[in-house]
């Protein structure tokens, strides 16, 4: 696959206890994105961090979080990301979703 030039990132903004069946739902994301054939996901863990319900999660020493947050980043052509934003739709409740232009300008892998 190649991808170059004008592309779309989503990013689901979550926090790493958050589950879908029983399994982490970054996990879930990336697996879902794999299926459908799209370029790459990536998952980020925070250090800190707050959302909608204003409690701040850390890492730090005195006041440990076991849940984080995490940060789900998929890259692909536009056509391919909004066909993607239904199963994120089902998969996400708490949680944000947001959608960026982005231009590829480097996108190889090692040969199989």
């Amino acid at each position: 696959m190649t991808l170059q030039g004008k592309a779309l990132r989503v990013t689901v903004f979550i926090g790493e206890s958050d589950t879908f069946r029983h399994k982490p739902l970054y996990s879930e994301i990336v697996h879902r994105a794999h299926a459908a054939g799209l370029a790459g996901a990536s998952v980020f863990r925070g250090i800190e961090g707050f959302g909608a319900s204003s409690l701040i999660h850390t890492q730090r020493l005195l006041s440990l979080s076991e849940d984080l947050p995490v940060a789900v980043v998929i890259v692909d052509t536009a056509e391919r990301v909004r066909a993607f934003l239904p199963v994120l739709e089902e998969l996400v409740g708490d949680g944000m979703v947001t959608l960026d232009e982005v231009e590829v300008l480097h996108y190889r892998g090692k040969p199989a």
